[in-house]
């Protein structure tokens, strides 16, 4: 804006140097052209907060996330969800095949009553030997044989009932249930598949419970403190910025990479629903007070950086030493070259001169001047 408002201001004073009669067109050439500028493209320089610290790198990733997996050895009959599907606590995801099953649980059953039968017998035998025994009828040795046989007896009943246990343990997990509310994340069987003891199932995740799990240098470790915040963008969600804080650091580096990783907490409830994405943000350890300018204020030409500064109705180069750039603002620190309350110009133009004079417009003036420069690019299309 401030461009084509220089630009239309500058177009003015031409036609109407032409227009004056009776003056030497040289003589008016060779006066100095004054910029006339509006107020608000012009900035005075403030000291603000630079928040630095070290970069993180990451993922986003579930806190409650489950790999469920075979604990019978069947065959898969049918899967309920696919990847995407919201799931409640308790819901049945997975259907294995429990004809096996079922039969060993009615072969221990019945192992479990006969069991209890003979036990019974072997009780009701004891009792009277141990009658006879008293009336010294029975020898020492009949009712030790008897004890025995009672004593096997319920050995027996007691293994029969430890199967039949078994058996419907195995009979319940023949049907895969979800743990909690969540969303299937990924399917890895399909009906007809073997699911022999381990083979995973499915992947559940809560993706309410989403954080960012980042990894920072060991060389910058020792800046990094639990309940620092964390400001980082995500891939897939453009520009915008998420903030976190450190809830905990690994006590060890990575024997790899030599990196540290740092769990890091989404705050305002604010946080992607998309696990496994990449993240890169930078941890605020260090806040200190700095001139700061925006990026559109710096002119940077080959190694040198300067900014134009207003001062006594002129403008000057002058020529910076900047320091880091504010990952949040995108400002850049002000090391040498500017004090507090300097102005500068807001979006420099390439056509300025070092010392070229500069007269602010009134209000109503840059207002008509805007409106013609936005009128301008219509005009020249017609």
């Amino acid at each position: 804006m401030l461009r084509h408002t220089l630009l239309v201001l500058a177009m003015a004073t031409m036609l109407a140097a032409c227009g004056k009669g009776g003056k030497d067109p040289k003589a008016e050439a060779a006066k100095p052209v004054i910029l006339q500028i509006a107020p608000e493209d012009v900035m005075r320089v403030s000291s603000n907060s630079l928040v630095s610290g070290p970069v993180i790198t990451g993922s986003v990733q579930p806190e409650r996330k489950a790999d469920l997996r075979a604990e019978v050895s069947a065959v898969v009959l049918q899967v309920l969800k696919e990847n995407g599907d919201p799931v409640k606590k308790g819901d049945i995801l997975v259907k294995l095949d429990e004809t096996s099953i079922r039969d060993s649980l009615g072969s221990s059953e019945a192992s479990s009553t006969a069991a209890s039968q003979s036990l019974q017998q072997a009780e009701r035998q004891l009792e009277r030997l141990k009658t006879l025994r008293a009336s010294g009828m029975t020898s020492m040795q009949s009712l030790d044989d008897a004890e025995m046989r009672r004593n096997s007896a319920q050995s027996e009943l007691a293994g029969a009932r430890a199967r039949t246990v078994q058996a419907r343990q195995q009979l319940q997990r023949t049907l895969v249930r979800a743990p909690f509310d969540g969303v299937v994340s990924e399917r890895k069987v399909s009906a007809g598949d073997t699911a022999a003891i381990g083979k995973e199932l499915l992947k559940v995740i809560d993706p309410t419970s989403m954080r960012f799990e980042g990894r920072v240098s060991a060389d910058r470790i020792a800046a990094v403190k639990v309940g620092q915040s964390v400001n980082f963008r995500v891939n897939g969600y453009g520009e915008q910025e998420f903030q976190g804080v450190v809830r905990r650091i690994d006590p060890a580096a990575n024997d790899v990479t030599r990196q540290v990783e740092v769990l890091v907490g989404f705050v305002n409830h604010v946080q992607p629903k998309v696990a496994g994405l990449y993240g890169e943000g930078r941890i605020d350890s260090d806040v200190k007070s700095a001139l700061m300018l925006p990026e559109a204020a710096v002119v940077k030409a080959g190694d040198k950086v300067y900014v134009w500064r207003l001062q006594d109705k002129t403008i000057s180069k002058v020529n910076l030493e900047v320091g880091v750039r504010d990952a949040r603002t995108g400002n850049y620190e002000v090391k040498s070259g500017l004090a507090a309350g300097d102005q500068v110009l807001r979006t420099p133009s390439s056509t300025f001169k070092d010392g070229q004079q500069v007269e602010l417009m009134t209000p109503k003036l840059a207002a008509a001047a805007a409106a013609v420069a936005v009128q301008r690019p219509t005009l020249q299309g017609k």
